[in-house]
């Protein structure tokens, strides 16, 4: 599948679209803040203009962007992510329970962070993960096994 956007436009769409929310949310929120949502958009197209610059450039540097690294640091990046995940269903749930034991008004945020990241956490595990078998290494191979996937083809005769 083709996309219509180039994997050198994904990084600096991506920072100029979220920064440029951000700038507008700071904009909507009244007249007297309209010159920091300014600043935060010029900031903005610096950042994206310096990431598309990088993104063009083959150096050493580049293996560690998002678009160039091995197998190792994106496992590293994966289990950030996941860890985060966890750390923030925790809080939230610690939140969540501190509120109830208080009777505090702020336990709705923390109600509705735990509800996305659980749903999330449910949805990736359906997603990618438990009930999913993939077809064997080497199934053309009679006996089935390959030679480092620890089955052994036996005769069914044993001498």
């Amino acid at each position: 599948m083709r996309t219509f956007i180039r994997p050198r436009l994904w990084k600096p769409g991506v920072i100029f679209v979220a920064g440029t929310a951000f700038a507008a949310a700071w904009l909507i929120r009244g007249r007297q803040t309209w010159d920091i949502a300014l600043i935060i958009e010029v900031t903005i197209l610096i950042a994206a203009v310096a990431a598309y610059i990088r993104g063009g450039r083959n150096t050493g540097a580049d293996a560690l962007s998002a678009g160039e690294r091995d197998e190792r640091q994106r496992l590293v990046g994966l289990r950030s992510r996941a860890l985060a995940g966890i750390v923030a269903m925790i809080a939230s749930f610690i939140g969540l329970t501190v509120a109830v034991a208080i009777k505090a008004d702020w336990g709705g945020p923390c109600l509705a962070i735990l509800l996305v990241t659980g749903f999330s956490y449910l949805y990736g595990l359906s997603r990618f993960g438990v009930g999913e078998e993939g077809p064997a290494e080497d199934e053309a191979e009679p006996g089935g096994g390959g030679a480092n996937s620890g089955y052994e083809a036996r005769s069914p005769v044993t001498s």
